[in-house]
C-alpha cells in the first residue's frame, strides 16, 4: 500500500487528538479493541507464512505445524511461570528486535555486517519500548512487579533510555556518513520516534502503546504478509487474509477472555495479558523474520 506511512502519522494525530476527549478508561477500553482485532490479527496467519517460506514444510501435516507452534507458546507461558523474570527479559529483547525489523528490513539489509544490522533494529524497537516504559514507569513497574515479582526503579528504566538512546544516535550517524541511500529515511525515522514520544507522553499506556501497536507494527506487518503471499496488497486479498486467519484469531480471544474472568483487578490483568501476549510473540517474531528472509532470497 503505498504511503501508508503519511496515513499512520495523520491518524496517530488523530488519535492524539482524540486523546483529549476520552476518559483513562475509554482510552484502556478503545485501546484493548484495536489490540483485540489488528493487534491479534498480524499474528494470526502464521501457519500459512510457513507453509509459503518452506514449501517442504507443505508436504507436512497443518496439524503437525500447528502442534509445533503451540509447543512454543506454550513453553513460553511455563517460562512465565517458572523463572518470569529470564520470559519478560526474553520477550523485551525480542519485542524489540521485531518491532525495529518491521520498520527497517527493506532499507539497511545487504548494506551493512548482519551483526550491526541486527543490533540496529533491536536498539531502535529498544529507543521505543523505553519512551513508552519511562512515560508510564508507574503502571510498567506495577505490571513487571506482577508478572516477575522484582521492583524496577524508575531512574533505572530512564538510565537504560539515555544509554540506548546514545548508543542508537552514535549507530545512527555512523549510517547516516556510511550510506547516502537510507539519510532520508533516517530522518524521517526520526521524526516518527517524536511523534511516539508526543504520543506516549499524553496518553494513557495503553492507549499510547496501541496506536504505535496497530499503526506502526500491525498493519504494516499485515501488508507485508500480503504481499509475501500473493505478491501485492489488496482489498480482495486483505479479505482472504482475515479470512484464513479467522479461526486462530478467534481462539486468541477466547484465551484473552479466559484471561479476564479468571483475574481481578486491571493491574493484574495487564500482566496476565501482556504475558499471554509475550508467549505468541516468540513464535510470530522467528516467523516473521525467515519470511523476510524468504523475501531476500526471491529478489536474489
Amino acid at each position: 500500500m503505498k504511503n501508508y506511512s503519511n496515513i499512520a502519522i495523520v491518524a496517530s494525530f488523530f488519535g492524539l487528538w482524540m486523546d483529549s476527549f476520552f476518559t483513562d478508561k475509554l482510552q484502556i477500553i478503545l485501546g484493548f479493541l484495536l489490540i483485540f482485532t489488528f493487534g491479534i490479527l498480524h499474528g494470526a496467519n502464521d501457519l500459512l507464512l510457513i507453509e509459503n517460506i518452506d514449501t517442504t514444510k507443505q508436504s507436512n501435516s497443518r496439524l503437525k505445524i500447528l502442534g509445533y507452534y503451540i509447543a512454543v507458546v506454550l513453553t513460553g507461558i511455563l517460562l512465565f511461570y517458572t523463572i518470569p523474570y529470564v520470559a519478560l527479559l526474553l520477550f523485551i529483547i525480542v519485542s524489540a528486535y521485531h518491532f525495529g525489523e518491521q520498520q527497517w528490513q527493506t532499507f539497511i539489509q545487504h548494506k551493512f555486517p548482519k551483526w550491526l544490522v541486527i543490533l540496529f533494529q533491536f536498539l531502535y524497537g529498544f529507543v521505543i519500548l523505553l519512551l513508552l516504559f519511562n512515560f508510564h514507569s508507574g503502571e510498567v513497574q506495577n505490571i513487571i512487579l506482577n508478572i516477575a515479582n522484582i521492583s524496577i526503579p524508575s531512574q533505572s528504566l530512564f538510565l537504560l533510555l539515555q544509554i540506548s538512546g546514545i548508543v542508537f544516535i552514535g549507530l545512527s550517524a555512523y549510517l547516516f556518513w556510511k550510506s547516502e541511500k537510507i539519510r532520508n529515511k533516517l530522518l524521517l525515522e526520526f521524526f516518527y520516534l517524536v511523534l511516539f514520544a508526543i504520543l506516549f507522553k499524553s496518553s494513557s499506556l495503553i492507549w499510547g502503546f496501541a496506536i504505535y501497536f496497530v499503526l506502526w507494527h500491525s498493519i504494516p506487518s499485515i501488508i507485508d504478509q500480503i504481499k509475501f503471499l500473493n505478491g501485492s496488497f489488496s482489498m480482495k486479498y486483505f479479505i482472504a487474509y482475515c479470512r484464513a486467519a479467522g479461526i486462530y484469531w478467534f481462539i486468541s480471544i477466547l484465551g484473552i477472555t479466559l484471561i479476564y474472568y479468571l483475574c481481578k483487578g486491571e493491574q493484574l490483568f495487564n500482566a496476565l495479558f501482556f504475558s499471554f501476549l509475550a508467549a505468541i510473540t516468540f513464535p510470530h517474531a522467528a516467523v516473521i523474520t525467515e519470511m523476510f528472509r524468504g523475501k531476500k532470497q526471491t529478489k536474489k
